[in-house]
């Protein structure tokens, strides 16, 4: 995985500063499955990715939908474990640790901009 940072395009401003992007199809296919929950300012970044499930998590996560250039389409809070979530028209999906959302203060139409460690 590509360790990085997600910044809001229209103020710079850095949204989550320690973030993994996928780069491989298994990577994109075990999410934060098997792992420990995320912190309130880590995410995981999945690329090539409009749906996400929760089969096999003990914890809930909170979910952002992104087009190709980065544009907010789609924000579900607390998905539970044994959950699904679709979104379409997303290529790419960030994953957050439940109730972390409310803090980043995004809305449909946000644009986020990926930036390498």
């Amino acid at each position: 995985m590509t360790p990085g940072a997600l910044f809001r395009t229209d103020n710079r401003h850095c949204v989550l500063p320690r973030v993994r992007k996928t780069a491989t199809l298994f990577e994109r296919m075990r999410g934060l499955l098997a792992r420990p929950p995320l912190a309130r300012d880590e995410g995981l970044l999945i690329t090539h990715c409009n749906s996400v499930h929760t089969v096999g998590m003990g914890y809930a996560i909170d979910l952002v939908y992104l087009d190709r250039r980065g544009t907010v389409l789609k924000q579900v809070s607390n998905l539970k474990p044994w959950r699904l979530s679709r979104c379409g028209g997303a290529c790419m999906t960030l994953e957050l640790l439940a109730g972390t959302l409310d803090a980043l203060d995004l809305a449909a139409g946000s644009r986020l901009e990926w930036q390498d460690a």
